[in-house]
């Protein structure tokens, strides 16, 4: 989601990533014992310290309870400031001789090598000019999904709310700063992605304190706090909202429509802006975890979507279609049966599916996390501009689920034959199930259960809607080719992310591909292509993610042959949480061949867990 991932922990850092604002803890045995080398494990444990002190977002959703009153510093001064940690953490991995090390060592010293690469390549470039707000909002967005994953058992937990509502200005005033830096250079976001984001902070200018969602956490307290105490608690928090953040929400609708659309350009891609080029070939790297090219992923997408084509065509004749392809898109997208009449329906039909999804994930998985997931709506407050579905990360230690969050808003254009696919993308066997498990590792350094790497996200909820072929889960020839509408939207992605902000594409031209050879409705389009416009590079990520992974599971299928288990298969991928593409196919590589050696009937159906 968007995942991973949704709104979660990793968005909210995305313009800066963390700094040492405070001096680290002593090394820690536990993540001492992630490494066998002395000196990478005594590299991971301070790293580890580094992270939990500057991102207590991540940190508060591992159960630490110092870190749920406390909120990262998005600043740009912040960000500069990473730069000499990050290189005494980068020059400290250097040091270390890779051939010196065991196979998982060496593969966390080229992952984290990967991860301090990217952040100090990142600084110079400044993308929080871009990156302030988009067209589903601003800052706006991140704080309500922290208040939608705060649960308030007790007054302490009650107090650390109240203190990050408190120091929530700064969550607005800095990415504000971002902007107004980004509007005098150059790099900024076109005129309709101004009017996307002013159209959702315009009410959140207007929250009253019975609809503000930052005050919804409090609206039920534990019977354990005082009737007085209680109204004590929420006058506090009320203060904090009134006197800090609705200021900033203001100032926010007021720049954006006084300062920046004034200035905001018609013109879409970022190669219409200074430095752009160098940005886009940077984005699309690091969220296909590739060294391709712009113009090499744009190639792939064009050949994906003439492979998907042909497979609709297959499903429009097995639905019993005798007209051509158009007019089957036309049907599909005006008939009243494919549509549900009410957001009730809508969500129980999502709630069925979900639930059909779980019933097939023992015979594709040995492993499955411990954290359950709900079926939840779109809050109606954001629902206009968001994307037909996502998913919430859960925190079993704050006993809080993941959330499927459908968007139940323009019914006539959430068509039910896209909702099985949408559904084993958002919940399971996809995000759901890979966020949880990497949450969850019980095994490996700190830093890889939180890290953000998007081609593999994103790359295994495309690969979940594959999977649901598998798992018999499409049951007409609507819903399969609902499936491949799907896939051809990411496909589509490749060839207009690119075009966009590579070969400066202008919208009709992007949208061509999506109305031609998808059934995705207008709406849908309309507001995909803005989140594309406003987000560049991040829509190359799923595709090119699953392309890998499926290219991973048939070599593993063709060396293993009958050998081949599908559940430690998929164990194998996700247990041990995400990796970049490169290093996937090392660990992947690697896992095959242990295989091979395994005696056949050792843990035939059994998870792939190391005995090492």
């Amino acid at each position: 989601m968007k995942t991973v991932i949704a709104i979660g922990a990793a968005a909210l850092l995305a313009a800066a990533a963390p700094a040492l604002a405070r001096p680290l803890p002593q090394t820690a045995p536990a993540a001492a014992r992630n490494a066998d080398d002395p000196a990478l494990a005594a590299l991971l444990a301070d790293y580890e310290a580094y992270l939990r002190a500057n991102d207590p977002i991540s940190a508060g959703m591992e159960g630490d309870r110092e870190a749920l009153s406390r909120l990262p510093d998005v600043s740009r001064a912040f960000e500069l400031a990473q730069e000499p940690a990050l290189k005494g953490f980068a020059d400290r991995l250097a040091a270390i001789d890779p051939a010196s090390l065991g196979d998982e060592d060496r593969l966390n010293h080229a992952f984290l090598g990967w991860v301090l690469q990217r952040s100090l390549a990142r600084i110079p470039l400044d993308t929080g000019r871009i990156g302030a707000f988009n067209s589903e909002g601003g800052p706006g967005q991140s704080a309500a999904y922290l208040a939608s994953v705060t649960r308030i058992t007790n007054r302490e937990e009650a107090e650390a709310w109240i203190a990050r509502l408190e120091a929530m200005p700064d969550f607005w005033r800095h990415p504000l700063e971002d902007a107004r830096r980004g509007l005098e250079s150059g790099l900024v976001q076109p005129r309709s992605i101004v009017e996307n984001a002013l159209s959702l902070m315009e009410p959140e200018a207007a929250y009253t304190p019975a609809t503000d969602p930052l005050l919804k956490p409090l609206a039920a307290l534990p019977d354990s706090i005082p009737a007085a105490g209680q109204a004590a608690l929420r006058a506090r928090a009320a203060r904090a909202v009134a006197g800090g953040i609705m200021p900033q929400r203001r100032e926010w609708v007021r720049f954006l429509r006084e300062d920046y659309l004034p200035r905001a350009p018609e013109s879409l891609g970022l190669v219409h802006r200074p430095g752009g080029r160098e940005l886009y070939a940077f984005l699309t790297q690091g969220y296909t975890t590739t060294d391709l090219t712009p113009d090499q992923i744009h190639q792939i997408g064009l050949e994906e979507v003439a492979r998907i084509r042909a497979r609709m065509e297959t499903e429009m004749q097995a639905a019993g279609w005798t007209g051509d392809f158009a007019s089957f898109l036309a049907f599909l997208r005006s008939d009243p049966q494919f549509y549900a009449t009410s957001r009730e329906q809508l969500l129980e039909k999502a709630s069925e599916m979900a639930k059909r999804a779980d019933d097939g994930l023992p015979a594709l998985f040995g492993t499955l996390p411990r954290t359950p997931y709900g079926v939840r709506p779109v809050p109606a407050e954001i629902e206009a501009n968001y994307t037909t579905g996502r998913y919430f990360p859960g925190s079993m230690e704050n006993g809080v689920a993941g959330g499927y969050m459908v968007n139940t808003a323009r019914l006539d254009q959430r068509p039910l034959y896209e909702l099985p696919a949408l559904t084993l993308h958002e919940a399971a066997p996809g995000h759901h199930i890979q966020i949880a498990l990497q949450q969850e590792a019980e095994e490996g350094p700190y830093f890889r259960k939180s890290v953000d790497v998007t081609a593999f996200t994103e790359g295994w909820g495309l690969y979940a809607e594959f999977l649901g072929e598998e798992m018999g889960f499409y049951r007409t020839p609507y819903e399969r080719f609902g499936r491949l509408s799907y896939e051809m939207w990411r496909a589509c992605r490749l060839v207009a992310d690119t075009g966009l902000h590579w070969l400066g594409w202008d919208i009709e031209q992007a949208r061509a591909c999506f109305r031609d050879n998808s059934a995705l409705a207008p709406h849908n389009i309309e507001t995909e292509l803005q989140r594309y416009i406003g987000w560049p590079g991040q829509a190359t990520a799923y595709k090119i993610g699953e392309i890998r992974l499926r290219a991973i599971r048939a070599r593993a299928e063709q060396a293993l042959g009958e050998r081949f288990n599908v559940r430690r298969f998929h164990d194998a991928l996700l247990v041990d949480g995400p990796l970049p593409m490169a290093l996937l196919d090392e660990r992947m590589n690697r896992w095959i061949a242990e295989e091979m050696a395994r005696p056949v009937n050792q843990d035939a159906g059994g998870a792939a867990r190391r005995a090492d």
